[in-house]
């Protein structure tokens, strides 16, 4: 017979760290899987072994798939991206091309990606909202060339070696005012965010 609980050692820690990551107390994830307060308790502190359906509505309080929450889908503790296996972003034309150096890993939390624009390019339009989702914290550094991030209104200009840190939930993008190409390192760190 095959048992339907899994350790609850070692999810429960887990449970509570990405509990935290989203800012959710027992109570919002209460809600958010149908599993109560109590309970939920008990699996953080590893007094008690959920079932694989209790696990199943907690992971997707977590916004995760059941695999996810108990890193089935985890070859390792390390993940190397060698740089011929990035993951390359849409191109729309518009002299801005971008890699993700991150691998896609369930339930990171954060995205490193490569951006590289041709003078007069910009990473977005002016009018374009923001794709980022809220809470989202981004920050960026200048690897070669300027470039003028446009945020919330401000325009702010930024050269080889600077670094920025802003709320990515807000209209923003990044354009070359050229003469050459720029490139820029950006990590976003999504939902971390708190008030």
């Amino acid at each position: 017979m095959v048992s339907e609980e899994i350790n609850g050692n070692d999810v429960g820690a887990r449970v509570r760290a990405l509990r935290a990551a989203m800012d959710l107390s027992l109570r919002d994830l209460a809600e958010r899987s149908g599993v109560s307060a109590p309970m939920l308790s008990q699996v953080e502190r590893g007094e008690t072994s959920p079932t694989l359906a209790t696990a199943g509505r907690i992971a997707a309080g977590l916004d995760l798939r059941l695999s996810q929450l108990l890193r089935l889908d985890e070859s390792g503790a390390v993940s190397v991206v060698r740089a011929r296996d990035r993951r390359k972003g849409p191109t729309r034309g518009r002299g801005h091309r971008y890699e993700l150096l991150t691998p896609p890993l369930p339930g990171l939390r954060a995205e490193l990606s490569r951006h590289t624009l041709a003078p007069g390019a910009a990473t977005g339009g002016p009018g374009d909202p923001p794709m980022h989702e809220p809470g989202s914290r981004e920050t960026a550094v200048v690897e070669a060339g300027r470039v003028a991030l446009h945020c919330d209104g401000e325009r702010l200009e930024l050269e080889a070696g600077d670094c920025v840190t802003f709320d990515a939930d807000l209209p923003h993008r990044f354009e070359n005012p050229g003469p050459g190409e720029a490139v820029l390192l950006a990590v976003l760190s999504a939902g971390l965010r708190r008030s």
